[in-house]
């Protein structure tokens, strides 16, 4: 699986370490040395890493603009390049990865790997995983139906019942992972129900070992596409 990011530089001698580092670790990279261009791509697309080269002119304003609108800094590792450059706002200060000119190879594959891990962690945490299996929902001492379990993530899952799920509180759900032998056995709660049947459950209760269970599975059909 193939990752994207952006990198805003003109120190063409640092982006071709750059590049070299980022193709090795499956991660694209769209070059460009205008902050005003990049501001534009980073509206417009999914980009999964940012690299700012700290010494290039313009790049506090297109900081500033990044920290006033909030554009998908609590998603998008920020990786700054800088050479003597001090913190100039909110973004800068918060930055998880940094680095300092001339790049270290080996502080660089370090660094950039650390970010990727980070990426690859928030995609399988928001990530759902379409699936068409039965699923049991319990609640009070009588009442039972069987379900369709159309999506599940980490989080939870997504169903599709004959009728209305109207349960108060929380449900006991269970469900077997295809293809693995495991089952999960939680608590949940019902997000939102609609009359069609269609209904999504937020886990509240999960145990350890099942919640590690859940966590490969997704994870390995996840890389498996």
């Amino acid at each position: 699986m193939t990752l994207s990011s952006l990198l805003v530089s003109r120190d063409w001698q640092e982006i071709s370490v750059l590049e070299c580092i980022l193709g090795g670790l499956h991660i694209d990279v769209d070059v460009l040395t205008d902050p005003d261009q990049a501001w534009v791509k980073l509206n417009r697309s999914k980009v999964d890493a940012l690299i700012v080269d700290r010494d290039l002119a313009g790049t506090d304003q297109f900081l500033h603009r990044i920290e006033q609108a909030n554009v998908r800094t609590n998603t998008v590792p920020l990786v700054v390049v800088s050479a003597q450059r001090t913190v100039d706002c909110a973004v800068d200060a918060s930055t998880l990865f940094r680095f300092e000119k001339p790049i270290s190879v080996e502080q660089a594959v370090r660094t950039l790997s650390a970010a990727r891990n980070l990426i690859l962690t928030g995609r399988l945490r928001y990530h759902r995983h379409k699936i068409h299996t039965p699923v049991n929902v319990n609640w009070g001492k009588k009442s039972k139906i069987q379900a369709e379990l159309r999506n599940v993530s980490q989080g939870g899952i997504g169903i599709k019942a004959d009728r209305r799920l109207d349960a108060q509180g929380k449900v006991e759900i269970n469900f077997s992972l295809p293809g693995s032998g495991h089952v999960v056995e939680a608590s949940a709660q019902i997000a939102w129900a609609d009359h069609t049947g269609h209904a999504g459950l937020k886990f509240v209760q999960l145990p350890a070992s099942v919640r590690q269970d859940l966590e490969m599975w997704l994870a390995q059909r996840y890389f498996a596409h």
